[in-house]
């Protein structure tokens, strides 16, 4: 991490005004790129620099710089880096490997089919070379999902979807987490009821902005209780009626 910190400060200088798409400065991106790789560390802002270089400059495009920061976009799910490095890679490269690869690993994780991702992984190993760190952070992410998702999952499931872990292995991250599990095979990882948190909504409505219509007059105020009568508002999941209309010309209605 040394290394990294030390490049990432000149990095960040050369990131600034205009020498930001200096295509001189390539070659010292291209070897932060390596460096993140190797040393688990990772800078987004750097790459997508990178990235758009090779977007002005087709000429000096790296295959294999572009894998390495695809694949660092991927230990950094569930954000949406992975796509924002997607979107900036045209198509005939985007059809080349290893990215093409990448792309159906990305997709497989980012749809949540861990099980065929861990296969589709096994069969090319060899996009990892010089990866650090690569599939614990894909564990974070697929634990990250596992937590919002389920209240228990099955063990040998659980085992699975982390890339068919050892007991061992499982309950290093089961204790990293938090997950207990009971003698009939299941993990509980918590009860999805008590991270509901209701919200209260204000909504308010200028019927005069809305409608046109005027404050002074039987008409418009007719038209405004009508209005309100229509307006439901939930409470907690139960509708109610609101007949109350104010008779301001402006008026507002609260929906809790």
């Amino acid at each position: 991490m040394a290394m990294f910190e030390q490049m990432r400060a000149n990095v960040g200088k050369l990131l600034k005004g205009i020498d930001r798409y200096n295509p001189e400065n390539l070659a010292t991106l291209e070897r932060y790129v390596e460096t993140q790789a190797k040393e688990n560390a990772y800078d987004l802002e750097a790459n997508l620099a990178v990235l758009k270089l090779y977007q002005f400059n087709p000429a000096f495009f790296q295959t294999t710089v572009t894998a390495q920061i695809l694949l660092k976009a991927l230990t950094n799910l569930p954000h949406t880096d992975f796509t924002l490095c997607k979107c900036m890679i045209d198509q005939a490269h985007q059809e080349e490997r290893p990215i093409r690869q990448i792309l159906y690993l990305g997709d497989l994780l980012e749809t949540c089919h861990f099980q065929a991702f861990w296969q589709a992984l096994d069969e090319n190993m060899d996009l990892l070379e010089g990866i650090t760190g690569f599939e614990d952070s894909v564990r974070k992410f697929i634990c990250h999902v596992v937590g919002i998702t389920y209240q228990h999952i099955d063990r040998w499931l659980l085992a699975e979807m982390l890339g068919d872990l050892t007991d061992g292995q499982l309950k290093v991250w089961m204790s990293k987490y938090g997950w207990s599990a009971d003698e009939s095979g299941q993990i509980f990882i918590c009860s999805q009821e008590e991270s509901i948190k209701p919200k209260n909504i204000v909504e308010k409505i200028d019927f005069d902005s809305e409608w046109g219509l005027e404050a002074s007059g039987c008409g418009a105020q007719d038209m405004l209780s009508s209005l309100a009568l229509q307006v439901r508002t939930r409470v907690r999941g139960t509708c109610l009626l609101t007949p109350w209309v104010s008779s301001a010309p402006s008026s507002v209605i609260q929906v809790f």
